[in-house]
């Protein structure tokens, strides 16, 4: 089969070197032997990770191009040429100072905040992928992203630079589990639709008092699902205003929360929740960081 090299590569991702570091002109690609059953490989599952501050998300250049990274939970689409990268930054420093796997689900973004979680879809194929954006590149003016090994081969793009159509998946698409509809993982309807969610990006600004942060948290009106897993409950309201208030007062008094929190209606009641995390181990966890901060109980409940 024939394999990308050196014309995919040239001014591909950018892992082992920081965004400053020229691009390498040798040449990359798949190891001699590649492990078995990639196709298997699952894809990268979303969760609730704070942008970070400052680090890969700061503005840079490279080859006399200045790159502004997204600081904010903003949506983000785009279509373009998506390039992989292998062989040659395996085992290296990635932007956010992670090491690069060019078997696991990852990916190289040159302004999506890191860490991201993004859909790739091949519009030849309609085959999708979900990766973790935790790189910067591709420095190349007609190319948008560049995939690992294992999820090019997974689009079937290893043959060369493809058209692929690149979204962002946002805090609302995980906190709602949005970002499972359409990709053949459905979520069955829960009947608690959220009436409110935390929209203050993590790394912005934090506000003075309670009362400057109100006008920045929109309302969610569309009938959306809450995402099953493991969730840490504050406290339940007979009025909205009350789940609001206390809301917000964590906003201020626990930032790394911000992109955690919901408020959902169920039962009468107005339950003031954070999560999905991914096992009761965490939200445990986060439960007794609340109760170091706040000196309060909060209580692990599961959604399925």
């Amino acid at each position: 089969m024939p394999l990308l090299v050196a014309a995919a590569f040239g001014l591909g991702g950018c892992a082992s070197r920081s965004p400053l570091t020229p691009a390498y002109s040798d040449k990359d690609g798949p190891e001699a032997i590649i492990p078995p059953n990639l196709q298997q490989v699952p894809n990268a599952l979303p969760q609730l990770e704070p942008i970070r501050k400052g680090g890969p998300n700061k503005p840079y250049e490279v080859l006399g191009q200045r790159y502004e990274p997204i600081t904010e939970d903003k949506p983000l689409s785009e279509r373009g040429l998506a390039s992989w990268y292998g062989k040659k930054f395996h085992g290296r420093s990635t932007s956010s100072g992670e090491i690069y796997n060019m078997y696991a689900m990852t990916a190289a973004h040159p302004t999506m905040p890191i860490p991201s979680y993004a859909r790739v879809r091949n519009p030849s194929n309609g085959r999708e992928v979900l990766v973790r954006i935790n790189d910067r590149g591709p420095f190349h003016s007609t190319r948008i992203i560049d995939l690992s090994y294992t999820a090019a081969l997974k689009l079937d793009i290893l043959r060369g630079v493809t058209p692929v159509e690149v979204e962002r998946i946002t805090f609302e698409d995980i906190r709602t589990g949005a970002w499972r509809r359409g990709s053949g993982d459905e979520i069955a309807p829960l009947g608690d639709a959220p009436v409110f969610a935390a929209a203050q990006p993590v790394g912005a600004p934090q506000p003075d008092s309670i009362k400057t942060l109100a006008p920045t948290v929109p309302v969610v009106t569309s009938p959306r699902h809450a995402a099953p897993g493991f969730w840490v409950q504050m406290g339940a309201y007979a009025k909205l205003d009350g789940a609001e208030q206390f809301r917000q007062k964590l906003l201020v008094e626990l930032d790394w929360m911000a992109p955690l929190l919901a408020v959902f209606k169920d039962g009468g009641l107005h339950r003031l929740q954070a999560g999905p995390f991914s096992s009761r181990d965490d939200a445990r966890q986060a439960a007794e960081r609340v109760k170091h901060a706040l000196n309060m109980n909060a209580l692990v409940v599961e959604r399925r």
